[in-house]
């Protein structure tokens, strides 16, 4: 057993620690995975611990197995028999199950998944009867999940306002529902197994005296029950191990709290603390870029993270002047360097915040006929709220659509349950019509030859239906296609159906806005043209497996390396997002989450922006995000305006990943207004120039008028008068 002579100083001082507490920051490429699992190798191989008084938690079944596979690789299969090694929520129920006979559940409970625990809390509203749309299910359960998580009990539940009064009631029946139904949810794994330690104190003695080492990784992810849990099982022999980066805690939306770091020293007294500052991932200019952005947040604990391979090139900054020139510019260069054959495609990975931003990007593969892979989360076109707009749409374009009418006729939820749903399908059957058009002929209530055919409970809701559909088609003749847009999303409430105050509610009206703005794109052309364009985008014969590039979210990227990383929309208001403006801790997560992206880059990095950015069917300037403020400029390359990046620039090249033909040099331009320049505008009448960037149509200025002060416009649409 020699693997320690393959350890770096630090590596080897975590691995080899003392009994006690035992604290390593690990800054990101710097092995900790590494020193985890050999620091059960160690303890096993040289300290003569028995694997099963050792405990090893992390936070996915894929770290789990590969943690298993090092040590078994190490020591081998025989002697690491009767490790616990696994995840939080599957240890927490092998001992709930053991100790069923101290819970309100047997050991035969089940674990209800996502949907099951949104339909238990729409049945306790119901039962309560309480008011879906004042509290919706989401809300409710993401109220109840937060409570959980910092190991408040439904009696127990903080009471301020008339609302938190419902939420509490809420969470009781929700609770009693899972309990006669002989089940939990995933928080109730955390918290009952912390109640069971925290009340039974010899079921606690028991588990703390088995483990006499308890080792964590991600502990930076950790929440308020699971670090209860750890210090109980701990309790003991204060042997407890715990590899993490503060750095890197981006899920607070989670119920993560980085402050467990600091809490650890606190609560062990005297823990050893090591840092892990060689990496071994990323080339020197790449961490001194992340250290630049990482090194502003507050009350951290500074790390120097260096690397033996070498500096590498500057980062590149590229400013974009517009979002698809911004999606065209990726697309562009990462076919150069495969062309080129310095990176295979799948080398490169393509990051961005939300996950409304890969529209832009899968249009810009797509036309230049170039393969990829979304990670993390559906294709933009394959989104459920934006399957639901485009169906109403269809439905809207031809009411004959039976697969868009089944799809939206009850969304959002107006009363057309599945009997009623059938009985419209039978009276069309029966008329030889389509559902659709006797949806429409309903509208006309008791004149309506159907009418008869259906009971007053179901007729009502479907003419009420019926007649938007009209009304949308007489609608379609005259309007532009954002207009009838719009006008659905009003009737139908949209808005209020998606963005329940969530953070994947927000993230769906995010997808839907994004849709919004390529209808903008419609306003002179056929509501057919629309259609047809998304139907051939979202074909899902486009999507190749193998190696192509990835595109994915900040938060999806955690964990992973790429030879050269494109992080995208750098703007404020994206990142950080506009939602952490007002919130301390939420801006220093979106710092730290910047900081992620950053180190994921092993040889290339960069950093793309767009002056101005499409949505909500305008064009809108963007002001670059104040992260990229903290990099220094010796530190990056290519810090200029970009030209102007249009749908021309992308290429359908004849072979995938062929290098793109030169394109005819652009016309040379000159800003047409000045510093100092006095102008007039049609309504705000005389102001003065202040600033201008950008050229040609893309110019925009900054004017301070007497009368409203200073506004930002684009010059080729301000109709601005320059005075001599």
């Amino acid at each position: 057993m020699d693997f320690l002579d393959k350890l770096n100083p630090a590596q080897k001082k975590a691995v080899t620690a003392a009994d006690g507490p035992v604290l390593v920051l690990a800054g990101p490429g710097s092995g900790k995975t590494r020193v985890l699992t050999q620091r059960i190798a160690y303890l096993i191989g040289y300290e003569g611990v028995r694997p099963y008084q050792m405990m090893a938690v992390t936070f996915t079944n894929k770290a789990a197995r590969e943690m298993e596979h090092r040590v078994q690789q190490l020591l081998g299969e025989e002697m690491t028999r009767g490790l616990l090694l696994g995840t939080f929520h599957a240890i927490c129920a092998r001992i709930l199950r053991r100790e069923a006979d101290r819970l309100p559940v047997s050991n035969e409970f089940v674990i209800f998944d996502a949907d099951d625990q949104e339909k238990v809390v729409k049945a306790a509203i119901k039962e309560l009867n309480l008011n879906e749309k004042l509290y919706r299910p989401v809300v409710a359960h993401a109220a109840i999940s937060r409570a959980k998580n910092e190991l408040i009990q439904p009696d127990d539940f903080p009471v301020v306002t008339y609302r938190d009064e419902a939420v509490k009631r809420i969470y009781q029946k929700y609770q009693a529902m899972l309990q006669a139904s002989n089940g939990v949810d995933f928080d109730d794994l955390l918290l009952m197994t912390a109640t069971l330690l925290d009340q039974h104190p010899d079921v606690r003695e028991k588990y703390a005296q088995r483990f006499r080492h308890v080792l964590v990784d991600e502990f930076q992810d950790t929440n308020q029950a699971q670090y209860s849990l750890l210090k109980h099982l701990s309790s003991a022999h204060r042997n407890i191990f715990v590899v993490g980066d503060p750095d890197q805690s981006v899920y607070r939306w989670r119920g993560a709290d980085y402050r467990n770091v600091q809490r650890f020293e606190q609560d062990f007294p005297g823990a050893q603390v090591v840092l892990l500052e060689q990496n071994y991932r990323s080339k020197q200019s790449i961490l001194d870029t992340a250290m630049s952005v990482i090194d502003k947040a507050h009350g951290r604990r500074k790390k120097k993270l260096f690397t033996e391979r070498g500096q590498g090139e500057k980062a590149v900054f590229y400013e974009a002047a517009d979002d698809y020139g911004e999606a065209s510019f990726v697309v562009d260069t990462i076919a150069q360097l495969v062309a080129s054959r310095q990176f295979e495609p799948g080398d490169c990975a393509v990051m961005y915040r939300t996950n409304s931003m890969s529209r832009m990007l899968e249009e810009a593969f797509l036309a230049a006929r170039l393969p990829y892979r979304l990670v993390g989360a559906q294709r933009f076109y394959g989104r459920r709220e934006v399957k639901d707009v485009i169906a109403y749409l269809r439905l809207v374009q031809n009411p004959d659509d039976e697969i868009s009418l089944d799809r939206v006729i009850n969304v959002p939820p107006r009363g057309i349950g599945e009997k009623s749903l059938m009985a419209l399908h039978q009276a069309g059957r029966a008329a030889q019509i389509s559902p659709g058009q006797v949806a429409m002929s309903l509208a006309a209530g008791s004149n309506s030859p159907y009418w008869e055919q259906f009971s007053g409970r179901a007729a009502l809701p479907l003419a009420d239906f019926g007649g938007m559909l009209s009304k949308w088609r007489n609608h379609s003749t005259t309007s532009t296609v954002p207009e009838l847009f719009d006008q659905i999303l009003l009737d139908i409430n949209y808005k209020d159906h998606l963005d329940d105050g969530t953070e994947d509610g927000k993230e769906r009206w995010d997808n839907v806005l994004e849709l919004r703005r390529l209808a903008d794109e419609y306003t002179t052309r056929t509501l057919s043209d629309f259609l047809e364009n998304v139907a051939l985008v979202s074909d899902q014969d486009t999507i190749s497996e193998g190696n192509v590039p990835t595109l994915m979210t900040f938060h999806a990227a955690k964990g992973l390396e790429f030879g050269a990383v494109f992080l995208v929309g750098l703007d404020d208001g994206i990142l950080p997002h506009s939602r952490s403006f007002d919130e301390p801790e939420e801006m220093e997560e979106e710092r730290r989450l910047f900081y992620v992206g950053i180190t994921r880059a092993k040889e290339r990095l960069y950093l793309v922006r767009a002056m101005r950015r499409g949505g909500r069917g305008f064009a809108e300037d963007t002001v670059e995000s104040r992260f990229l403020r903290d990099i220094s400029e010796e530190l990056l390359t290519g810090k200029g305006r970009a030209g102007r990046g249009t749908r021309a620039g992308y290429r359908s090249n004849d072979s995938a990943w062929s290098l793109p033909s030169p394109r005819n040099s652009a016309p040379v331009l000159e800003q047409k207004y000045k510093a100092g320049m006095r102008v007039k505008h049609p309504i705000w009448d005389v102001g003065i120039v202040l600033d201008s960037r950008g050229l040609g149509e893309n110019e925009t200025v900054d004017v301070v008028f007497e009368s409203v002060g200073i506004k930002r416009l684009v010059a080729s649409l301000a109709n601005l008068t320059i005075i001599k």
